[in-house]
């Protein structure tokens, strides 16, 4: 089993997933399994920036056999301005915060200037992407300097090492109650009634959704569904819950990601030979 497939796989499916109906109110609609159309108009298994721009990380961190923040970001800049790590050869999809910090750094500004810092940059666009740093040795401060690429502002990059260590937590073993406790220490998320699980872009709802989906269900195609059935961000909710049911459930069992949905998934191989890299092999099984 290749943990790092499992978790890689369980992102971009989650994100195909939600593709379709992203921006949609919560209760106007219903998914079941993986569509096309709907927002984008695209073929089943599109996956949209959520996983262009973690699967550039992947590759940066596979191709340099380290986390060399300055390489991802030249990585953004080719998927931002040449169209690379994308499904069909073009971004469909950039949050505000990303684009800005992207061009910022295309005009020569200072890698560590790019990042949004201020309080309305706290969008969930760093949080969808820093997965891959769970597979490989890392410090929280790399994990904060790879989210500060594009928001930089503590809320974000705190998030982002909360989910990196839930991620190391189910990659050595832990499970949905132990993430919990982890999450969020004597407050329970499993007893949030849905309603009140936001599943809008600000980082903290997305990472707050994520996690009462994935401790709430029993498998991965629940985990994801439930995610994507909250509505309004659904591709990024399901990419950020996908990824870390990704990793406990696997990507073949029978709880794991429904291989029907894998198969639909674009470049799909392509996907399997970056998480098959000799660097990942210590972080695969």
């Amino acid at each position: 089993m290749n943990r790092v497939y499992d978790g890689i796989m369980g992102l971009v499916v989650g994100d195909a997933l939600g593709v379709p109906v992203e921006f949609c109110k919560r209760d106007t609609f219903y998914v079941t399994g993986m569509i096309g159309g709907g927002t984008y108009g695209l073929p089943a298994g599109t996956w949209s920036d959520d996983s262009s721009l973690a699967l550039a990380t992947l590759e940066s961190i596979g191709r340099m056999r380290r986390i060399d923040p300055r390489d991802i970001m030249e990585n953004f800049v080719k998927w931002y301005a040449h169209n690379e790590f994308t499904p069909y050869g073009s971004v469909f999809d950039i949050g505000n915060t990303t684009r800005k910090a992207i061009g910022l750094y295309m005009q020569g500004a200072d890698l560590g200037r790019c990042g949004g810092r201020s309080v309305a940059d706290n969008g969930n666009g760093s949080l969808m992407r820093i997965l891959p740093l769970a597979f490989v040795p890392h410090t929280d401060e790399d994990v904060a300097a790879v989210s500060a690429l594009t928001h930089a502002h503590p809320i974000s990059t705190g998030a982002c090492v909360k989910y990196v260590h839930i991620a190391e937590l189910l990659l050595a073993g832990g499970g949905p109650e132990e993430a919990a406790r982890l999450y969020d220490g004597g407050r329970d998320i499993r007893k949030k009634p849905r309603k009140e699980v936001r599943s809008g872009g600000y980082v903290l709802d997305t990472l707050d959704a994520a996690l009462w989906c994935f401790t709430t269900t029993s498998s991965y195609r629940e985990c994801v569904l439930k995610a994507v059935n909250l509505g309004e961000d659904t591709d990024t909710t399901a990419a950020v819950a996908g990824g870390l049911a990704g990793i406990y459930y696997g990507s073949s069992s029978e709880r794991g990601v429904p291989y029907e949905w894998q198969a639909c998934i674009a470049r799909r191989e392509w996907i399997k030979e970056l998480c098959e890299r000799e660097f990942f092999s210590g972080a695969a099984r």
